[in-house]
């Protein structure tokens, strides 16, 4: 009961806990499992058994640019999280690109160019309002000139509509299919840890509709209880690519289960 209490909090969600708790008292009676100890080892162990081996980034094997769609809603630091991805990935040694997709909210573009410098990594953006679409075709020409080989999409995370939203990252996804049949090679989506179950039900939209292939979960620091990232995986069976730590830049780090759930415990 106690263990359920632990994982109720740290917001694994119900049905995933109550799930948990059953394969464990099934272990640890065929495991004579007689201390603590050994139920907290099984339980580390059925925890990275869910989350799986960590998924690096998949890039592009037959084109020179992969192309990385970063969707979202608003407020769960989409901007920001492109900034990250763009520093490890630079320190990797690529060159990138970004293209400041998001022409919906006023100050997105502006936001990912102030990281752009501060990064010294080029945006190709226009004014408030323009056509997304436009942006990322004139951001794949950029790429190709400049022999830059990896291109990161901000969207939009909100228009007047859900349906207005779907189409234009289906109008993007047309562009980006014209150079590469198979891009975007990853439609990464942006996850707010602190808002628990909740990023769940945004998630399922995103993945329904915008063919969602991995998460970044962000603000995994300070209040957010890290369960929600068992619930990701099971519900979602998305890997986690990225996880956000901090406002720094260097806040970010690719995802390991293994070293995910160690840290959970320590706590």
């Amino acid at each position: 009961d106690e263990l359920e209490e632990t994982l109720l909090e740290a917001d694994v969600g119900v049905q995933l806990t109550e799930k948990l708790v059953a394969t464990l008292r099934d272990r640890a009676r065929y495991e004579n499992m007689t201390s603590g100890k050994e139920v907290r080892e099984a339980l580390k162990e059925e925890m990275q058994i869910l989350l799986g081996e960590p998924e690096p980034l998949i890039f592009s094997d037959t084109s020179p640019i992969s192309v990385f769609l970063v969707v979202g809603v608003n407020g769960v630091g989409k901007t920001t999280s492109i900034a990250k991805m763009a520093n490890i990935l630079k320190r990797d040694n690529h060159r990138v690109l970004l293209a400041a997709g998001d022409t919906f909210r006023a100050a997105a573009v502006e936001q990912l160019k102030t990281w752009g410098d501060r990064l010294k990594v080029p945006v190709i953006g226009h004014q408030q309002g323009a056509d997304p679409a436009a942006v990322v075709f004139d951001a794949m020409e950029a790429a190709q000139a400049r022999k830059n080989d990896v291109l990161i999409v901000d969207t939009a995370g909100r228009l007047h509509t859900k349906a207005n939203l779907m189409e234009e990252l289906k109008k993007i996804g047309k562009v980006l299919a014209r150079y590469d049949p198979e891009a975007p090679h990853e439609v990464l989506l942006v996850l707010d840890a602190t808002t628990g179950q909740n990023a769940i039900i945004q998630a399922k939209t995103f993945v329904e509709d915008a063919g969602v292939s991995g998460i970044i979960l962000t603000k995994l620091d300070g209040t957010a209880r890290g369960g929600v990232v068992f619930a990701v995986s099971s519900e979602l069976g998305l890997p986690i690519k990225f996880v956000g730590t901090g406002e720094q830049v260097n806040d970010m780090t690719p995802f390991d289960p293994f070293d995910f759930v160690e840290a959970l415990f320590e706590e």
